[in-house]
């Protein structure tokens, strides 16, 4: 990301806020600090952070009730979680759901700074690919049915005939459609077809949200 990264830190102990803020500016980072789970929630402008460090045992909502939360609202927010009295089992549950890491005070200052930023680089990687993802998914609303069948075959390796016979129509015509799924998805070749193909398969049909 060429942008200044935005990481929110939340905790509800007034001195750790103000120490991961005070640390992470003079690393060049935007903060935005919260007390609470709740006031985590409560920010109508989530989409413009870029990474979460959240602590797991607070008043109110945890934790993971938080990071539970955001994932049912679907928001992309790679989360590394800090916590005064970890255990093995919980750290295993935080990884599992897709933390980037699990850090237990106090932490060591090298690993906070290494997860912000593996946290920060997976944010935009995310990020990219659901833009890409919902490009294509406004390219396949364009197709009518039989071009998805067609598309669906073409992406298997079948050629213009091969397509004829599965769908029981003329070569012409199997070559009208894979002539009208290139022209609408605009590609050229049927490699550039596939990812088209699994988001069909998928039923990934709509942007996500």
């Amino acid at each position: 990301m060429n942008e200044v990264s935005t990481i929110a830190v939340v905790d509800d102990d007034g001195a750790v806020r103000a120490s991961l803020t005070g640390l992470l500016e003079t690393l060049g980072y935007r903060v935005r600090a919260y007390a609470s789970g709740q006031e985590l929630l409560a920010d109508r402008d989530l989409q413009s952070l870029h990474c979460l460090l959240l602590d797991m045992h607070m008043p109110g909502l945890s934790g993971t009730e938080t990071r539970n939360r955001l994932d049912e609202w679907g928001i992309v927010l790679p989360t590394v979680y800090l916590t005064a009295h970890g255990d093995i089992p919980m750290a295993v549950e935080a990884m599992r759901r897709g933390a980037i890491d699990f850090l237990q005070k106090p932490y060591q200052l090298t690993a906070l700074i290494e997860a912000i930023r593996r946290a920060v680089r997976s944010c935009g990687a995310q990020r990219d690919s659901l833009a890409r993802r919902a490009e294509r998914a406004q390219k396949l609303a364009r197709l009518s049915p039989r071009e998805k069948e067609v598309l669906a075959l073409l992406a298997q390796g079948l050629g213009n005939k091969a397509v004829a016979n599965a769908l029981g129509i003329a070569v012409k015509t199997a070559e009208d459609h894979r002539a009208a799924v290139q022209r609408k998805l605009e590609v050229r070749s049927v490699a550039q077809l596939v990812p088209y193909a699994e988001d069909l398969l998928a039923g990934d049909l709509g942007t996500p949200p």
